[in-house]
């Protein structure tokens, strides 16, 4: 509940420092007179940057289990089930955070978490992770995940992600507002938004979002290397999640929906927008801690 109110607080004090600073620039006069109401722009992006993303947050463990098919484990029909819904209950006490729903399954190497909530939430690995680590690589792997849950990172992911998009919806009809009315200066004929804001804004919003996406991916890259180590801290030593990350640097990992890559154990596209470090820099920065 606390990270929730810090998610709302940040969007609302997003938007009144942006109001201060169009006021202070005279932004806010300048496009007023030319027909733009700063009132209920800042509504607007408050709304499309907040609403997508809590949305999004909220319905994140019914669309993981859908998208990945992923078998939640009520009653456990094998040793290795068993195994590992009491590897996740072990850590989630140690965590001192409510036993998260445990599943399976089917497809490469990987594994995620997820959740609005951090005393209600997702852990699931894949077969393929099963099949191709050692107990104690998969050990580490649900410690990851686990530690995950216990940063709220799932919440944190969501605020950032919310300031960002209020960000690129603000801007981009701030600014293509200002271009419109340069282009049509003197034109006291036409009403209303006219080419110029419609073009100006859509490039924005392409140009800001891909600005948006980097911020988004270097923060997700931080978490990545906490989760590691809360991991470590969980299971009292760190070269478990060392050898678990160097086997995952040798496979092909699974591929998660793109809505769900900031949650697996490894994944994510080019250097800027991967939203995972690189397993030797996941490594070192491990063996490096004290």
């Amino acid at each position: 509940m606390k990270r929730i109110l810090l998610f709302v607080l940040t969007n609302v004090a997003v938007m009144v420092v942006l109001g201060i600073t169009a006021s202070l620039l005279g932004v806010n006069r300048y496009l007023t007179a030319n027909g733009l109401n700063m009132g209920a722009l800042m509504g607007f992006s408050l709304i499309m940057g907040f609403g997508g993303a809590i949305i999004s947050l909220l319905i994140s463990k019914p669309m993981a289990k859908f998208s990945t098919g992923a078998r939640v484990i009520n009653q456990p029909q094998t040793a290795d089930e068993a195994w590992i819904v009491q590897t996740v209950q072990k850590f989630a006490e140690k965590a001192g955070i409510g036993m998260p729903e445990v599943a399976i399954y089917d497809g490469e190497p990987n594994a995620f978490a997820t959740g609005a909530f951090k005393n209600s939430a997702l852990v699931a690995v894949s077969t393929g992770l099963l099949q191709n680590m050692t107990r104690e690589e998969v050990e580490a792997v649900i410690g990851h995940e686990v530690a995950h849950v216990a940063n709220g990172d799932m919440v944190t992911m969501t605020l950032i992600q919310g300031v960002m998009n209020t960000f690129v919806v603000f801007l981009s009809r701030v600014i293509g507002y200002a271009v419109d009315s340069f282009l049509r200066k003197g034109d006291s004929q036409s009403s209303g938004p006219g080419i110029g804001y419609m073009v100006t804004t859509i490039v924005l919003d392409i140009l800001l979002g891909f600005v948006a996406a980097i911020i988004v991916a270097w923060f997700s890259r931080q978490r990545e290397f906490r989760a590691d180590a809360g991991a470590a801290q969980l299971m009292g030593r760190k070269q478990p999640m060392i050898n678990a990350l160097a086997r995952l640097g040798g496979m092909v990992p699974g591929e998660l929906p793109k809505t769900m890559q900031a949650m697996g154990i490894a994944g994510g596209l080019g250097k800027l927008f991967s939203t995972h470090p690189p397993m030797e820099e996941r490594i070192a920065r491990l063996q490096q801690a004290q």
